[in-house]
């Protein structure tokens, strides 16, 4: 009785990566990823700024929540909405829903692979995952801040791998948020000045985020999340 009990709550804790998972299956299953390209954007532009027009706030709802269940699920294609936030909303708006819809479904996968997985993770690599979680947790901020900062690695793999370290879920999300924006507001621009290269004919450069004048210095500032890291180590051998 009581080891089916225990394996009816493994289950339960499965069931929110589950529903992400099914989440991730409908999105390639039902083609949605065709509506997150230049191609959908030219198709519908003029819908969508009339939809901003007439119901900014509604727009801006669907914009946050589409945002939030396609990071929340890893989809691909993220690029792709933030330009579309910098095309509808402009710089500053564009910038802040983007931050919170990627932020809140940050949020979610966090929550959903800590609650899934770390206990069992533990469990089976307990000492190998507490010796790098102190590590981490010492140093939490200034570690996710360089990894929001620097595009080193996908986004989805920096939701997923906290979760199972002994970082607090405020500084998760906090440090995302403002981590994500440098490099949210570069798009942002793309997207808001879109319009233009269509109007010539020209696509924009995704890579745009890796060309030495963008990227220098974002590298710079999360280089600068790292000092405390280093000051802490150089005073060590003092």
């Amino acid at each position: 009785m009581e080891s089916s009990t225990t394996q009816n709550f493994k289950w339960i804790k499965l069931l929110p990566l589950l529903i992400l998972f099914l989440g991730l299956v409908a999105f390639f299953y039902f083609r949605l990823y065709t509506y997150l390209s230049f191609t959908s954007l030219k198709t519908y532009h003029d819908v969508l700024q009339q939809m901003v027009r007439e119901n900014f706030i509604f727009a801006a709802l669907i914009f946050v929540l589409t945002y939030v269940v396609l990071v929340a699920i890893s989809a691909p294609g993220a690029i792709f909405l933030t330009i579309f936030g910098g095309f509808l909303f402009g710089p500053i708006w564009g910038t802040l829903f983007v931050a919170i819809g990627a932020t809140l479904g940050a949020a979610i996968i966090f929550i959903a692979a800590r609650t899934a997985l770390r206990d069992f993770l533990h469990q089976k690599i307990g000492v190998w995952l507490q010796k790098i979680s102190a590590g981490f947790k010492n140093n939490a901020v200034s570690y996710m801040l360089f990894l929001r900062l620097v595009p080193l690695f996908p986004f989805w793999l920096i939701n997923i791998v906290p979760a199972f370290l002994e970082i607090d879920f405020s500084t998760f999300v906090w440090t995302t948020f403002v981590g994500i924006l440098p490099g949210t507001f570069v798009y942002i621009m793309l997207g808001n000045g879109i319009g233009v290269l269509f109007a010539q004919g020209k696509t924009p450069d995704l890579g745009i985020i890796f060309k030495p004048a963008i990227l220098i210095p974002i590298v710079g500032l999360g280089v600068l999340a790292l000092v405390p890291i280093i000051v802490k180590r150089i005073k060590r051998h003092d």
